[in-house]
């Protein structure tokens, strides 16, 4: 199972993007054990509605290691991979993912059209979900609580 410590980065990077008013998504992306990108939720700040963490993550990840491929390298994210993130880990090669909370409106994985699952998606990682589910839960339903008050 995927270390702890990857997930409470990720965690971190969530709590950061709450901090700034964004969604509380955060993301890590990993391989051999150390940390190649990191990056939360930015679509308010950038005023980009793919500012999503994965998809900044994995574009810093590309980018840091001069590949469009990440075939060795395992995504964690603090909550269930949306159908365009879920395309962008497919597109990317990425070999695992790990993510948090189950996201039953708005998730891919799991939950709705369950991207990798589809004939036509050409790469399936193996996906390890409920990784740090609590805490990441627990985060965004306090964020949402209070921006309704």
């Amino acid at each position: 199972m995927a270390p702890p410590s990857f997930m409470a980065m990720a965690l971190d990077e969530a709590r950061a993007a709450a901090a700034r008013g964004e969604v509380p998504v955060g993301c890590v992306v990993v391989r051999d054990g150390a940390v190649v990108a990191r990056a939360g939720n930015r679509t308010v700040a950038d005023k980009d509605p793919t500012g999503h963490a994965e998809l900044i993550a994995i574009r810093a990840a590309a980018a840091a290691l001069g590949s469009e491929r990440l075939t060795d390298c395992d995504l964690y994210v603090t909550l269930e991979p949306c159908a365009m993130c879920a395309g962008a880990i497919a597109f990317a090669r990425l070999r695992r993912v790990y993510f948090g909370a189950a996201d039953p409106k708005g998730g891919a994985v799991e939950n709705g059209v369950r991207f990798f699952a589809s004939a036509s998606c050409h790469h399936k990682p193996e996906v390890y979900g409920g990784i740090g589910e609590s805490d990441s839960a627990a985060l965004l339903k306090d964020f949402f609580q209070a921006r309704r008050r």
